[in-house]
């Protein structure tokens, strides 16, 4: 399929240059970059966001009673 692309100049000189060194097609090129990029990112794991601040429980709260918290946390 036929598509067009609107690239940095500077990269597309780069990509050039790099698929003549490797005797290949530009558009070759860029469906290896493509396909990589789109491997990579079906491949990577979610990553939960982790909070490393200070703090924790109220004073009272060991964490082990739901009760509990539920109560602290509408107080």
């Amino acid at each position: 399929m036929k598509t067009t692309l609107n690239l940095n100049d500077a990269l597309l000189t780069q990509a050039k240059t790099v698929a003549a060194q490797q005797r290949t097609s530009l558009t070759r090129l860029i469906e290896e970059g493509l396909r990589l990029r789109l491997k990579a990112a079906s491949s990577a794991p979610s990553i939960l966001p982790v909070y490393h601040g200070k703090g924790g429980l109220a004073a009272g709260l060991t964490g082990l009673s739901d009760k509990a918290m539920l109560e602290a946390a509408h107080e």
